[in-house]
C-alpha cells in the first residue's frame, strides 16, 4: 500500500530526468495527452479565476493550467518538485507554490478556488488520504467551484487480485497469454469510484460523473471523477461510465501525433 512517506520518498528519489514527459509517451507527446484526452474532459471548467493543482509534479500540467486560470496555486508533498515548478514558471507572476503533509490545504483560504485539479498522481494515496483531501476540497470550493480529480479504483479488484496470486506461479504465462491482467501500476488498492461518491457526500460534495478507466490492458484501475458543492446550481446525481477503451485512445492520439508531428531539417 503507498503510504504518504512511501510516496514521498519515491518522488523525492526518483531522477525525472524528462520532468515527467515519459508518462505521456503513450500518447505521443504531452501536447496530445492534454489537448486529446484532458482538455476534452475539462474543457467545461477552464478557464477558471483560481485553479488549485495538486501534486503537480515537475509542472506537466502545470504548463497548461497557467494559461487557463487568473490565480494557479500548486501544492506538492515534494520540496523539489515546488522548487522545479518555481524555477520554471518563473515567468508566471499568477502562481503561488506551496508544500503540504500530503493531505491538508491550510494555505488556502475557504470558499477561494474555482476548480480542483489532479491528475496522474493521486492515483498513487490510499482511501484515507482521499477522503482528508475531500473535506479539505468542499473547504476551499466556491459556491459553484468544480473538482476534477484521477484517483483509483484498484479496489474493485481486490478480489480477483487475490485469486490471481493463488497462482503466482503461472500467472506471468497467464497474463503473456492474455488470460489475466494482474499489473497494477502502483495504484492505490484500498481506493474504489463508489468510496470517492461516499466520501464526498459526507463533506459536502456531489459527484458529477465518473469515467472508471483501463491505464493497463482491461482493468478499470482508475478513475476520474468530478464533483461539486451539492448546492451548487450544477448539482445533479452522479453518472458512472465505465470505459474500457481508454488506451485505444492513447494509442490513437500517439498514431496522430507521429502523423502531424512537425520536424525542422536545419536542427
Amino acid at each position: 500500500m503507498p503510504t504518504i512517506d512511501e510516496n514521498k520518498k519515491n518522488w523525492e528519489d526518483y531522477h525525472w530526468d524528462t520532468q515527467g514527459d515519459k508518462w505521456s509517451e503513450a500518447w505521443g507527446t504531452v501536447d496530445m495527452q492534454w489537448y486529446g484526452t484532458l482538455l476534452p474532459r475539462l474543457h467545461q471548467f477552464v478557464p477558471a479565476g483560481t485553479i488549485l493543482e495538486i501534486a503537480p509534479g515537475y509542472g506537466r500540467w502545470t504548463h497548461y493550467l497557467k494559461d487557463n486560470c487568473d490565480q494557479l496555486i500548486i501544492v506538492d508533498l515534494v520540496q523539489k518538485c515546488i522548487d522545479f515548478c518555481k524555477e520554471r514558471f518563473a515567468q508566471s507572476n499568477h502562481i503561488s507554490y506551496h508544500t503540504n503533509d500530503g493531505k491538508s490545504l491550510s494555505m488556502v483560504p475557504d470558499g477561494s478556488v474555482d476548480l480542483v485539479f489532479s491528475f496522474d498522481s493521486l492515483v498513487h494515496v490510499e482511501e484515507d488520504v482521499i477522503r482528508d483531501y475531500l473535506k479539505e476540497f468542499a473547504r476551499v470550493l466556491k459556491p459553484d467551484g468544480f473538482g476534477f480529480i484521477h484517483h483509483s479504483n484498484l479496489g474493485e479488484y481486490r478480489d480477483y487480485l487475490k485469486n490471481i496470486e493463488k497462482v503466482a506461479f503461472a500467472k506471468e504465462i497467464l497474463y503473456k497469454l492474455r488470460l489475466t491482467d494482474h499489473i497494477t501500476n502502483w495504484r492505490a488498492p484500498s481506493m474504489t469510484a463508489d468510496k470517492l461518491d461516499g466520501f464526498a457526500a459526507e463533506t459536502g460534495l456531489q459527484v458529477l460523473t465518473q469515467e472508471k478507466i483501463n491505464w493497463g490492458r482491461s482493468l478499470l484501475s482508475d478513475c476520474i471523477s468530478t464533483f461539486t458543492p451539492k448546492n451548487s446550481r450544477y448539482a445533479r446525481p452522479r453518472k458512472v461510465i465505465a470505459n474500457p477503451h481508454f488506451r485505444r485512445e492513447s494509442d490513437y492520439l500517439r498514431d496522430l501525433s507521429g502523423a502531424y508531428q512537425l520536424t525542422d531539417k536545419q536542427t
